[in-house]
């Protein structure tokens, strides 16, 4: 699977913004897909995941009622819309797959033993 991030850009504090995911390969459906992110400096860190069936969704505490991922398997496509983004949201957004892992547990699954599929990172920077 192979997979693009797309959709970042320079927002103002309050704003909203929406990424997408794009996933080539056939098997693309059967994945649960996170968006991370990541600062200079800082580790990467879990935003949001979906399963691949699309009904089961999981957010980190610091996104949480900002954000809604979501899966549109037609088009291969999954989306992350942030609103009343804040400057410490500034950070490259990057989609990843993982194979079998409710999205509740993407998080301990990727400090343990990582993601199958990475995809290159969009860069988002809200502005204060």
């Amino acid at each position: 699977v192979q997979l693009q991030a797309s959709g970042g850009g320079l927002v103002q504090a309050g704003g909203s913004l929406r990424l997408s995911c794009t996933g080539h390969g056939r098997t693309f459906n059967e994945y649960t897909i996170a968006w991370f992110r990541q600062t200079p400096g800082k580790e990467r860190e879990f935003v949001a995941a979906i399963n691949w069936g699309g009904e089961r969704t999981y957010y980190s505490d610091s996104m949480e009622g900002r954000c809604t991922i979501s899966r549109d398997d037609a088009k291969g496509t999954v989306y992350l819309q942030m609103s009343a983004l804040k400057p410490e949201d500034t950070a490259v957004y990057s989609c990843a797959a993982k194979i079998g892992v409710a999205p509740g547990r993407v998080p301990m699954e990727n400090r343990l033993h990582g993601m199958d599929y990475w995809g290159k990172g969009t860069l988002v920077t809200v502005s204060s």
